[in-house]
């Protein structure tokens, strides 16, 4: 029997998070690093990833950046043969990464195309690329970040008096709700080479949003507060982790009881 809060511990292990300098990514990586991984932040701009993959190796944490366009198949497989020659192996992705093109419900059909291009495609290209490894090894995590919105519509009432407009990206709420079921597939597809696939929705991130928006915020979520790093951190490092073991195609919802209401 394992003692419980070695579990946790990720020592050894190879992660790889795609959008690993943004709001969610940033965190994520950082996780998995204080566990104990070895963890490869990518993205197109990787003079941000490197700036944060700094910050984290200052504080003793195994981190690198590298480049990757997770819509271009080849850049995807050139990320992986890096990975691979690198380090031998890869035992963790996060797929995080997420294209945010359309600006209004009206915003033409190719919008929405280059958006899925990203958020479908992408995630597509790059789980497929990287699952390979994995099923040689038969051995392997996948997490996908989603979000509450793929599960709920967008509640009006919390914007008002905020000066900011209730959130138009309709393709978000498609592609983050097709995510959560495609963890499913993955995770009954892959469960038989030992590959565990999961999801997480996180709920609001607090991000110094108007104090009005906060308030109204707060005030429809059971808990009275919007998530930190602190509860990304944590959601991850459970499903990327032993202490999940006996996890896999569920769906971890991170939104202080928002959803419930």
């Amino acid at each position: 029997m394992t003692n419980v809060l070695d579990s946790f511990k990720l020592n050894g292990r190879i992660a790889l998070v795609t959008g690993g300098a943004g709001k969610y990514g940033a965190c994520i990586a950082r996780g998995l690093a204080e566990a104990g991984a070895s963890v490869i932040i990518a993205s197109r701009q990787t003079d941000v990833c490197e700036a944060k993959a700094s910050e984290m190796r200052a504080d003793g944490l195994d981190t690198r950046a590298d480049q990757v366009d997770i819509a271009d198949e080849e850049s995807v497989k050139a990320l992986r043969d890096r990975i691979l020659s690198e380090r031998g192996q890869i035992d963790i992705l996060v797929n995080n990464a997420v294209g945010r093109p359309w600006t209004a419900p009206t915003s033409p059909a190719e919008v929405w195309r280059e958006s899925m291009k990203v958020n479908a495609i992408g995630t597509f290209i790059i789980t497929s690329a990287f699952h390979g490894p994995m099923v040689e090894r038969r051995s392997g995590n996948i997490i996908n970040i989603a979000s509450m919105f793929g599960l709920i519509a967008q509640d009006p009432h919390i914007y008002e008096g905020t000066g900011l407009d209730s959130d138009p990206y309709g393709d978000y709420f498609f592609h983050k709700a097709g995510l959560i079921h495609y963890t499913r597939y993955l995770a009954a597809r892959y469960a038989e080479y030992n590959i565990r696939v999961n999801c997480i929705s996180p709920g609001g991130f607090f991000a110094n949003q108007p104090p009005k928006f906060v308030e109204n915020y707060n005030r429809r979520t059971p808990l009275g507060r919007m998530a930190n790093e602190d509860d990304i951190k944590g959601a991850v490092v459970y499903l990327a982790s032993d202490a999940s073991s006996y996890v896999t195609g569920e769906n971890l919802v991170v939104d202080g009881g928002r959803t419930i209401w």
